[in-house]
C-alpha cells in the first residue's frame, strides 16, 4: 500500500475515480498505484500537481532510484496529446506575471473555453499576457501544413479559425495579441519562469511531437534560450488589431 499516496487524497479530499477522471486513466489503474505499482513516469508530475504535493512525496523510493533529467526539465512528454488537460489548467493558473504564448494556431487552446477563462482571469489578476499567432499571409505557415501532411490551406485555416477564437481576448487589459511570421521550430507556452515546449519534428503533425516541460531563468540555460527566442519573434510580430 502506498501510505504516501493514501495520505495525500486524503488531504486533498479526492477519490480514485477523481483522480482517474482528471488524468484520463481507467480507475483500476489508480487502485493499482494505491496498492503500491508506479507510474509510468509521465503521470508521477501529473498526479502530484493535481494533489498539490511533489512527486518525491508520493513515490520517494522510485524517485530515488530513478537517474533524473537534469533539474531544469521537471517532464517530458512524448506526445502533445499525452499532456494530462490538468497540466494546461494549472501550469497557466499558476502564473504570478506572465503568460506567454507561441504557436501558429494553438487551436486546441483556442477552441478551449476553459482554458481562455483561465487566461482572461489572470490577466484580471494583473498577469501579462501575450499572445503570438501566426499570420495566415504568411508563406511559413502554408509550408508548415505541406510539411505536416496537413496541407497548406488546412494550416492556414486553423490560424484564421484560432485568431477569430482569441480576438476577443484582446479587449481585455493586460491581454496582447500580435501576429508573427516566423519559421515556427518550436511552439512555446510561458508560465512565469515554467515553459511547455512543443517540439517540432518535419512530417509530425504538431499534437504527435514531444513537449518538454522546462523551468528556470538561469543565463545559458535551456529555458533562457527559449524565453529570449520568444522575445525575438514578440519584437518583429504586428499586433493583430491592425488586421481586419
Amino acid at each position: 500500500m502506498n501510505e504516501h499516496l493514501r495520505h495525500a487524497l486524503i488531504q486533498a479530499r479526492l477519490q480514485p475515480l477523481d483522480v482517474a477522471t482528471h488524468l484520463t486513466v481507467d480507475p483500476k489503474t489508480v487502485t493499482r498505484w494505491l496498492a503500491g505499482r508506479v507510474p509510468h513516469p509521465r503521470h508521477h508530475l501529473a498526479v502530484a500537481d493535481l494533489l498539490h504535493v511533489d512527486e518525491n512525496d508520493l513515490w520517494p523510493e522510485s524517485t530515488r532510484r530513478r537517474p533524473g533529467p537534469p533539474t531544469e526539465i521537471k517532464a517530458v512528454y512524448p506526445h502533445r496529446w499525452a499532456v494530462p488537460a490538468t497540466i494546461w489548467r494549472t501550469f497557466f493558473e499558476a502564473a504570478q506575471t506572465e503568460i506567454g504564448i507561441l504557436v501558429y494556431s494553438g487551436l486546441f487552446l483556442a477552441e478551449d473555453a476553459g482554458l481562455l477563462r483561465i487566461l482572461v482571469g489572470r490577466a484580471t489578476a494583473g498577469v501579462r499576457v501575450r499572445i503570438l499567432l501566426g499570420d495566415p499571409d504568411s508563406p511559413h505557415v502554408a509550408t508548415r501544413g505541406a510539411d505536416e501532411g496537413v496541407g497548406a490551406d488546412v494550416m492556414v485555416s486553423r490560424t484564421r479559425n484560432a485568431l477569430t477564437l482569441c480576438r476577443p481576448l484582446g479587449d481585455v487589459e493586460g491581454i496582447e495579441i500580435r501576429l508573427h511570421g516566423t519559421i515556427l521550430y518550436n511552439s512555446i507556452y510561458r508560465a512565469d519562469n515554467d515553459l511547455l515546449v512543443n517540439l517540432h519534428a518535419y512530417g509530425t503533425r504538431a499534437s504527435d511531437a514531444p513537449v518538454a516541460y522546462i523551468t528556470g531563468n538561469e543565463p545559458h540555460s535551456t529555458a533562457a534560450t527559449y524565453l529570449d527566442s520568444f522575445e525575438r519573434v514578440w519584437d518583429g510580430a504586428a499586433p493583430a488589431a491592425q488586421r481586419s
